[in-house]
Order: structure tokens, then sequence, then C-alpha cells
């Protein structure tokens, strides 16, 4: 029986956080900053935990407190974080995670990867609004390196599209607003009046 690929964290903070006005990766969540938080959560579950961030992020003094991973591409979306963290560490799997999910939980992480395929190109939740699979909390698989590099070459860098059309392992939440995000002020004032009341968030 062959042994999984070692499991390595990365936290997607690449985007421009345009509808939020604001760099999503700072705004504070439970105390600490939404990347802050991710990075400590990824880590209790993952030996490494990497910072995906675009070439003009990596002085950014958030950003430069982790060990980084830069993407190559420019203009690809969530999909060239996932890349670059795969080309540049080959043998390893890649617990993935966007930086804005304010109600992510250590027993969601946990859960995934006591759930993973390592036979499948990747092992994603299935997001609870939709059905459909839920890319940016994965592991991604070694196997999947090829055909992601081959499938964004076309032009193509929806990476749940990705999902759909090669072999993954698709799982059920426990918690069913885990995967929640936080793109606008809107729903960051949402996610603090929760905490504020005392509702897990």
């Amino acid at each position: 029986m062959t042994l999984p690929s070692p499991l390595s964290g990365l936290v997607l903070s690449g985007g421009y956080s345009r509808r939020m006005q604001a760099d999503k990766a700072g705004l504070l969540v439970h105390g600490e900053t939404q990347l802050g938080r991710v990075v400590r959560l990824l880590r209790e579950v993952c030996g490494n935990t990497f910072v995906s961030v675009r070439a003009d992020q990596r002085d950014d003094p958030l950003r430069r407190q982790y060990p980084q991973i830069v993407d190559t591409l420019e203009n690809a979306g969530p999909a060239a974080g996932i890349l670059a963290a795969l080309t540049r560490h080959p043998d390893h799997a890649w617990l993935v995670v966007a930086v804005d999910l304010p109600r992510m939980t250590a027993d969601t992480l946990r859960h995934l990867v006591r759930s993973r395929d390592p036979a499948a190109m990747a092992t994603a939740y299935r997001s609870s609004s939709d059905g459909l699979p839920e890319p940016l909390c994965a592991i991604w698989e070694p196997s999947s390196l090829a055909p992601l590099s081959a499938f964004i070459a076309t032009g193509r860098q929806c990476p749940r599209k990705f999902l759909l059309n090669h072999p993954a392992r698709i799982i059920d939440l426990e918690q069913s607003d885990a995967l929640t995000n936080m793109n606008t002020p809107e729903d960051y004032a949402a996610t603090n009046l929760s905490v504020a009341s005392g509702v897990p968030a």
C-alpha cells in the first residue's frame, strides 16, 4: 500500500479584495487577523503551512510574517496559488483554505483530513449552498499538478470546474456554515455582530 504524500497547508491570500474595499487578510475576527487565524488553524492539522501571495504582496507587513509561496501566474485567481504550491513541492499534498472564511474551525479541517482519499486528485467539501465542490477548502493531491497545469494552460481558471471534471472525493460538511465567506463590508459587519452577540462564528 502506497503511503499518502505528506500534507502541507496553504492559505490563499492573494486576492484583490475589491468588493470588501479593504484587505480581507488583515480584517480582525475573534481578535485575530483573518490571515493569522487561518494560519493558526492549519498549523493544528498540518506540519508546514504557507501563505499564497501575489508577487507584489511579498513585502506586505502582515504576509511577510509567514512562509510564502509566490504566484507564478498573473490574473489566474485562486488556481494560480494552488498551482504554485503544487509546483514548488510536487511531492506534497496541500490542504488549501481561503483567507476569508471567518467561521472555519479546526474540527472542520480535521474532518477533511480524516476523510482524505489520496487516490483521488482532491478531497473537497460539498457546498451547503449549492451542492457543488468547494475547491478553496480542499486537499489537493500531487496527482492534480499536471492536469491542473494543463487546465489553466487552456485559459480556464475556475478550480471548482476542475474538480467537477476530474476524479475528486466530495464530502459533506458537519458544520453547515463553516465555508461561509466574507466578501463585502456588510458581510464583515454581520460577522462581527454575531461574534459580539456570542453566536459562534
